[in-house]
This record gives structure tokens, sequence and C-alpha cells, in this order.
């Protein structure tokens, strides 16, 4: 809130107005809009532009429909590098058809009927992905915790947390069974324009891949000096400080060299006769390792996490046998899990390009929707 000294009479959003976007880092989120559906009076900032409909001309729904399309349009006329921005006078460029207020009013009828129903499919679809996710979540923890044997006799692991594990299974300290390798801490003045890729924490992606898009470099003559850090097919590699803290990653086909930067976690079996390379994904991607990373961040106070956290950290060690047997079972069952969840991404980005053709169409009058009844 402010005091009213503090505003222009030019900010002022009323109820029916339509609030647009004129600056974003990024030109995907350029444009974007909302319309103003609250009885109070509110104020827009420095980065908005706002749209009054002139109401003997102009329903405001429609205005605000018809803006959903001409925000793409403003996509055009974007200038700017690292921030891009459009203005006012880039919208007086763009012409707007005008049907009678009759009309527009059944427009803006049917297209909040039919946006409502889209949008009901879509928060339906991701309620699935958001099941799916802790389904994911669930099948790995109990996996690496307790084995695939519903039926094994158990025992205490003495663990508060862990609670009862198979009774053949080992409880160890993390760090005695998993190496961890740091990178090397690049600075600014060791970058080049091209070269070797420096592999940090933001090209670890959410899901789960390296992304090379934005990669720093140092020049080819440094290979030699760095091969310790290497990063090679199948390396396991964890985010170990920031708001991603605990991100893992499996790296996937290597076709150039790739270098660790600092923070950027290795881990590798210590003892490759009792734990291998795979179910060590496997554990650091469970929640019983990743709410022990999140209880080390609570206790030290810093969003970094390092050598003597994890060797605080304990994990359960089965057979090689069994180990072998999670990891077939968790590549199978996620596998499939993944792709239940990509299938509903696809579904959902056509559902948001249908709902941006669909009022395209409509405000446009390419889709005559006088005649139509909403029921």
């Amino acid at each position: 809130y402010v005091n009213n000294e503090f505003y222009k009479e030019s900010q002022i959003v009323s109820r029916g107005d339509t609030i647009l976007i004129s600056t974003s880092e990024t030109i995907e989120d350029l444009g974007h809009i909302c319309f103003y559906d609250n009885k109070k009076t509110g104020l827009i900032g420095g980065e908005q532009i706002l749209l009054k409909p002139n109401r003997k001309l102009l329903f405001d729904k429609y205005l605000y429909r018809y803006a959903q399309c001409f925000s793409i349009e403003s996509k055009k006329y974007a200038k700017g590098l690292k921030v891009f921005r459009f203005n006012t006078n880039d919208l007086k460029r763009i012409f707007i058809a005008i049907p009678s207020i009759e009309e527009q009013t059944q427009i803006a009828n049917y297209l909040d009927h039919k946006t409502t129903q889209i949008n009901d499919l879509i928060s339906k679809k991701e309620k699935l992905i958001k099941l799916l996710k802790e389904e994911r979540i669930a099948i790995i923890n109990q996996a690496v915790t307790k084995g695939l044997d519903p039926n094994v006799r158990m025992k205490d692991s003495g663990i508060e947390w862990l609670g009862e594990i198979p009774e053949h299974w080992d409880v160890a300290k993390f760090n005695l069974f998993v190496t961890i390798r740091h990178g090397h801490q690049f600075m600014s003045y060791d970058f080049t324009d091209e070269g070797i890729r420096i592999i940090k924490i933001t090209q670890l992606h959410r899901d789960g891949y390296l992304d090379l898009s934005k990669c720093s470099y140092v020049s080819r003559e440094q290979l030699e000096t760095y091969q310790s850090i290497l990063i090679k097919e199948k390396d396991i590699l964890m985010c170990l400080t920031g708001g991603t803290i605990g991100k893992i990653i499996r790296v996937g086909e290597v076709i150039e060299p790739l270098l660790q930067n600092y923070r950027v976690g290795h881990f590798s079996s210590a003892m490759p006769n009792r734990i291998t390379d795979d179910f060590i994904f496997w554990v650091m991607s469970s929640e019983s390792l990743i709410s022990q990373i999140f209880f080390q961040m609570r206790e030290t106070g810093q969003p970094n996490i390092g050598m003597e956290d994890f060797g605080r950290m304990r994990i359960t060690i089965p057979s090689i046998e069994e180990q072998n047997s999670i990891v077939r079972y968790l590549e199978g069952n996620t596998t499939r899990i993944d792709n239940l969840q990509n299938k509903l991404f696809k579904e959902i980005e056509l559902l948001k390009e249908y709902k941006t053709a669909l009022i395209s169409e409509v405000v446009t009058g390419k889709v005559d929707v006088r005649d139509e009844k909403i029921n």
C-alpha cells in the first residue's frame, strides 16, 4: 500500500482495465497481460502499460481478449539484448476489429466459457503430473531403503527417520562408500569466447540433463591442466550450493570435453565391490538423502553443502545383486512415469496453443459465435 501523495492519476487501475507487461528478461514473458477484476482501486508500476477501454466502443472483457492476441504482435516491436521492452507508441501501430458492443459481449462470454473449460482440463493434467511426481519419489525411496521384497525380515536401523530396513542390509556413513570430487573454481579472467565448456550449477537442468546452451569457456590449451575434472558419460553430478542445492543429474552422451566447475559435486563409488555407481545415483535421487541434505542446511544455516556434511549422512547398503535388481526396477518404473509425464506436458502445451488460437480466431471474426449457446 502507498499513501495518496505517492502516485499519479495515470497509475490508477479500475475494475475492467487490462494490464500489460512491457518489460521482461525473456522475449517469451514479454506482453503477459491480466484483467483487473477487483472492486478496489489498484496501481500499476513503471514496467506496465494500462489499457482502459472507451466504454462507448469497447466491452472491457473484449478488450482483454483482444489484448491477448496483440500481446503476441507486440513482441515484434521489442527492443533490447538482456532486457526486452516495447512502449505505448508500439501499441499504436496495432489495429483491432470493433464489432457491436452486443457482439463483443457475446464473444467475451463465449471465450470465458471455453477458456474456463480448457483451463480446468489443464489443471487436471497438472494435478496428475503432481501425483506422478509423488509416485516417482515414493517408488525410489521405498526401493533404496526397504528393498523390493515385501516379505523380507526387517530390523531396526537404529536411525529414527529411517526406521526398519531389511535384516541383511547395512547402514553406513555416506562418505565411506562414496567418493566426492569438487570442481575447479574458475575465475572470470579464465574465460574465453570459445574453447572447452565449463559445467556450472546452472548447467544442471531440473529435468535431469546437462544444458549446454549458455556455458562459459576456457581455452583448449588448458585441457591438459584440467584432466582430473573432465566430465564423462554416466557421471553423477549434484548442485552443492544456492537455491537449487541437491539437484542431481546423470550425464548422458559426452561428445566434447567438459570441465567441472567449483560447487558442482562429482560422486562415484569408493568401494566398487560393495556399492555401484548406478545404485549411488538412485540413493542420491531419493527423498531419504535429499531430506538429509536439507537437514544439514538447516543446521548450518548456509545454502552450501560439502564433504563434512556428507560425512554425517547415512545410506543403506544391500548386496551388489540386490543393488542391480533395484536399479533395473527403478529404471523401468521411472521411465514409465517419465513417459507419462512427458505425454501430459505435451498435451498441456497443445491445449495452451489451442486456447491461444481459439481466442485469436474468435476475436478477429474468423469463427462466428453469435449463435453459440453457452450452457
